[in-house]
């Protein structure tokens, strides 16, 4: 996954806010993701249309931290997230 990779997920899954357990879950067939605060926060900028780098300008500039810190966890986050195919990236 490289900066200007463009992350989106694919179809049938979708991001889902749990009522019942008040939690933020990634759904997929058959699968589900407890996302924490900052998984949501990822995913929640990932629209098909936004290339990583931007993802990570964003959050850098949102939550006021280390562009560079940003860009690697949010790159480890999200290709884990491909490598159980729950995201694909172009």
């Amino acid at each position: 996954m490289t900066p200007e990779g463009t992350p989106y997920l694919p179809r049938g899954v979708r991001l889902h806010f749990d009522k019942v357990r008040g939690n933020w879950v990634l759904l997929a067939p058959e699968r589900a993701i407890r996302l924490d605060p900052i998984g949501h926060a990822i995913l929640s900028r990932v629209d098909g249309k936004t290339t990583l780098a931007a993802i990570a300008a964003d959050l850098s500039a949102t939550f006021k931290a280390p562009l560079e810190d940003v860009t690697r966890d949010s790159t480890e986050f999200l290709q884990e997230l491909a490598n159980r195919r729950f995201l694909e990236v172009t």
